[in-house]
């Protein structure tokens, strides 16, 4: 192989900048076998280290020969990776390497070098060894250095808990909880904060198991602060073993319906049957004054209408419809669609609804019946309504029948001055 070449790969392994994604690693190792693979002539093993006889390769130069395609090459460079952090990560490769003999040197090179690892070289490597895990023969180094994890510092697992690595920082959790490194309070408030539903649910479960009774139903109140319905939920669960069940009563108007369910479920247990107060509210909601019912809960008819009976309930949902806040008529419509008590007239109104959310449930609602709302009142709210929502929830109906009228509509749509609908009725129309 020209010197040139392997000066160019060597080169390339010196700007790989530190902290490097396991990608990057992976990436070089591919690239570095294709050129070598396809060279016209590949060297002598005694040759791949360009210098004197004797002298000891460069980490660059070693990096390309543990990735070129020659076995014994690859197996004599491991020889000078030991003591070179910067070549590890091209160490965990080649732990999956198809060579059994490159991979046992591999693996015998990796677990030498893990005991005095800096916790963030660490965690560099075991991005890697993630990456490569499903890989034939792939799994070993991530159950190395898992094991590792396991067995190691604690200073280690606490300092990957907050890895840029997704992979990692769920693994981190789950070794800490298993070790127990973490206390409940910090369970919870990692449960409840945390972006990664993953980790939400793990710390979750963890903050469950460890309520026994009131002492401990403080752990459950940054869950049930949380803005993660599962993690909300998973608080309103705890509350039955913590005895506060009766604080499940404002859950069962939550906006996520997981928590809605939980809430009914932790109240019939402890005695209270949820859909009575449903109806109460509901009932408040609709006949009283404004002031009143500015003070009903947005998703309390949704949740009537989870727990609630069509011959009996409909009725309010139907008054609901004509709240005066926004996110009560919508849940009003969505209640109606799920006790089957949809019809058509009366929700057409609310296609011209200020609210696009309002909208939105009322188009969802009307869908299966598209084709009995009369074409032309739908090209009218396409082509001339007042709002992109309006104009959109009539094209997304008109959609659903085909026809002349959705043609007409997607052709004058396609220069509206809202770009979202504007593209919505280009790609309806193909253009």
């Amino acid at each position: 192989m020209p010197t040139s070449a392997f000066d160019a790969l060597a080169d390339r392994f010196a700007r790989i900048p530190e902290g490097a994604g396991a990608s990057a690693w992976t990436d070089f190792d591919e690239d570095v076998r294709e050129v070598l693979r396809w060279s016209r002539s590949v060297p002598p093993v005694h040759t791949w280290f360009p210098g004197t006889p004797g002298r000891r390769p460069t980490a660059a130069e070693t990096a390309v020969a543990l990735c070129g395609p020659d076995g014994r090459t690859r197996e004599a460079a491991l020889s000078f990776a030991s003591g070179s952090p910067g070549l590890l990560p091209l160490v965990v490769v080649r732990c999956a390497d198809w060579a059994g003999p490159v991979r046992e040197r591999a693996r015998s090179v990796l677990r030498a070098e893990l005991p005095g690892l800096p916790h963030g070289a660490f965690g560099d490597l075991l991005a890697v060894a993630l990456l490569i895990a499903g890989r034939l023969r792939g799994d070993a180094a991530r159950t190395l250095l898992t094991g590792a994890l396991r067995e190691g510092p604690e200073s280690r697992v606490a300092a990957l808990l907050g890895h840029g690595d997704r992979g990692i920082r769920r693994l981190a959790h789950r070794i800490g909880v298993e070790r127990g490194l973490l206390s409940p309070a910090r369970l919870a408030e990692i449960a409840a904060t945390d972006p990664d539903a993953v980790v939400q649910d793990l710390c979750a479960s963890a903050v469950l198991a460890t309520v026994r009774d009131a002492a401990d139903g403080a752990l459950l109140d940054p869950l049930l602060r949380s803005r993660q319905g599962r993690v909300r939920a998973a608080g309103v669960t705890g509350l039955r073993r913590a005895g506060r069940a009766a604080g499940a009563e404002p859950f069962l108007y939550d906006r996520s319906a997981l928590v809605r369910a939980c809430a009914r479920w932790v109240l019939r247990q402890a005695g209270t049957e949820p859909l009575p107060l449903y109806r109460a509210v509901c009932a408040a909601g609709a006949g009283a004054g404004a002031g009143t019912a500015a003070g009903m809960p947005d998703d309390a008819p949704l949740g009537l209408a989870e727990c609630g009976d069509r011959a009996v309930d409909v009725p309010a949902l139907w008054t609901l419809t004509g709240h005066e806040r926004p996110r009560v008529r919508a849940s009003a419509v969505a209640g109606l669609r799920r006790l089957d008590a949809v019809r058509v007239d009366p929700l057409v109104p609310l296609l011209d609804d200020g609210s696009a959310r309002v909208v939105r449930e009322a188009v969802t609602a009307l869908l299966p019946w598209a084709d009995r709302i009369p074409a032309d009142a739908l090209l009218r709210r396409a082509t001339a309504g007042p709002a992109p929502h309006v104009r959109k929830g009539a094209l997304r109906l008109l959609a659903e029948t085909g026809g002349a009228a959705f043609r007409e509509a997607a052709r004058v749509l396609a220069d509206d001055p809202d770009p979202k609908l504007r593209a919505l009725a280009r790609r309806a129309t193909g253009a």
